[in-house]
């Protein structure tokens, strides 16, 4: 039999498998401007140090409501503001969750290859998504976020794949594009059935 084209599958987490709420909602419940919050939280100098382990998820956090006490007015309310972004309603694609299982069924490892913080083992935990893959790669733990390449190199040697054999799904056009320059396939996410037609036509389902 010949060998699979693909001998692993590399996904992102946020926008593909784990489905945030409208974050703006956080600011409209406070009467803040549609991005405020999110705005604070996801400006470069932020999140970056985040991302790559250099500062904790709580530091993070606690930086960022220091940046929102002007716009919320005061220290309390930008505390409250983060809090309730961190109380966000979340949800797993099921379609997505599905077809995952249906790839690690056939014998294809999949690795969730996330620009996560050092809370994100425990919101896996918490949500029920640290068994439903094989392996985990959190940039915080790592050191580099993507679209980095040595965040797809050290993915590949996690899934245990050579690069060109692996088959990297994100939400983001940007970090696919990072994937393909290195040799790999990639797959830019939008939804649970582009991505069966993706694996499909890579005979993984």
């Amino acid at each position: 039999m010949a060998e699979r084209r693909i001998g692993a599958v590399l996904c992102d987490l946020d926008g593909v498998l784990r489905i945030w709420s409208d974050l703006a909602d956080v600011d409209r419940e406070r009467g803040l401007p549609p991005g405020t919050v999110g705005g604070a939280a996801f400006r470069a100098e932020r999140l970056l140090p985040a991302v790559t382990g250099l500062v904790s998820d709580e530091e993070w956090r606690a930086a960022v409501a220091a940046d929102l006490v002007a716009a919320c007015g005061s220290a309390e309310a930008a505390r409250e503001a983060v809090a309730a972004w961190g109380r966000q309603p979340v949800r797993t694609d099921a379609g997505v969750l599905a077809l995952l299982a249906e790839v690690r069924r056939g014998g294809v490892p999949v690795v969730l290859v996330t620009n996560g913080t050092t809370r994100l083992e425990a919101d896996l935990v918490a949500h029920g998504l640290d068994t439903a893959v094989d392996a985990v790669l959190n940039t915080a733990r790592l050191g580099h976020a993507k679209p980095d390449p040595r965040v797809y190199l050290a993915a590949a040697e996690l899934a245990g794949a050579p690069v060109e054999r692996c088959l990297f799904v994100d939400d983001s056009a940007g970090n696919v594009a990072a994937a393909t320059a290195l040799g790999m396939h990639g797959h830019h996410h939008r939804g649970a059935d582009g991505l069966r037609a993706a694996l499909g036509g890579y005979g993984l389902l």
